[in-house]
């Protein structure tokens, strides 16, 4: 499917792509899945984990590689794996946006993040102090939305999308088309293998794993948090004491991955950085 919709893109396939939209327009085209210069600059944007952009070289580079595995009629489903802070929202969502440039409609991002619980499900389970740790979200629930993308390709699938300003997920935001024959499946525990994560893998074409030096990733953290309302202190205990232990159990599981890739510059490296 997606190599049918990409031929009228086929001039521009082996060429660095110019004067692009801004890449938060771009993110917005890929949450979306529609094309970048259809988004008004200032549409809502969703929360990235990081400023930093993979270059623009590396960027098409890696679409290529994507849209040369993607077989016509049959749904693409790639997964970018990684701890919290690593990039892989960034990364994953700046490279929908770029196969949507390539040929509109393309591509769609699903992220896992969606499916985190609702904060009063967690006062209720008594997790809420644990935001983000695999128990923290409805596995069941994203298994089972991964086999409607894979099979529901002839009407529109609707996903959630996660939103950090308010904290909780948003029902129906992202609207995976029928013309998107790639779809790049974002979150922590992608590769993990306990519970109904262990058969996520399976359901994926490919699997990315992106990794990032553990200082620049708690940075990143801190600053998210920051951001977001935490002061320092809570910010960084929060980084230390709940996402660094989430990211033990993700970089465990970055074997399982078919290529890893810099958080940083996503070049390939030969094995996770520490």
């Amino acid at each position: 499917m997606v190599r049918e919709a990409a031929g009228t893109a086929g001039a521009v396939d082996d060429a660095v792509i110019t004067g692009a939209a801004d890449d938060a327009v771009i993110a917005g085209a890929a949450r979306r899945g529609t094309p970048a210069g259809e988004i008004a600059t200032d549409a809502p944007a969703f929360d990235d984990e990081s400023s930093s952009r993979p270059p623009l070289k590396r960027l098409d580079a890696l679409a290529r590689e994507v849209r040369a595995a993607a077989r016509p009629g049959v749904r693409y489903l790639l997964g970018v794996a990684g701890s919290p802070g690593s990039g892989k929202t960034t990364l994953a969502t700046v490279l929908v946006g770029r196969l949507n440039q390539l040929a509109p409609r393309t591509a769609a991002y699903l992220p896992m993040d969606g499916f985190h619980l609702a904060n009063a499900t967690l006062d209720r389970l008594g997790l809420r102090d644990r935001k983000g740790a695999l128990e923290t979200f409805d596995g069941w629930g994203f298994l089972a939305l991964l086999d409607r993308v894979r099979a529901e390709t002839g009407h529109t699938v609707y996903a959630p999308s996660f939103r950090r300003a308010v904290d909780e997920g948003v029902a129906g935001e992202l609207a995976i088309e029928p013309a998107a024959g790639v779809v790049v499946v974002e979150g922590n525990y992608l590769l993990a293998e306990s519970g109904p994560w262990a058969q996520v893998r399976e359901r994926l074409d490919t699997a990315w794993f992106c990794s990032t030096p553990a200082a620049e990733r708690e940075a990143r953290l801190v600053d998210r948090h920051v951001r977001h309302g935490r002061s320092l202190e809570a910010a960084t205990a929060w980084a230390r004491e709940v996402d660094g232990v989430n990211a033990a159990l993700v970089e465990a599981t970055a074997g399982r991955a078919d290529l890893v890739l810099s958080g940083v510059t996503a070049e390939p490296l030969t094995a996770p950085l520490d």
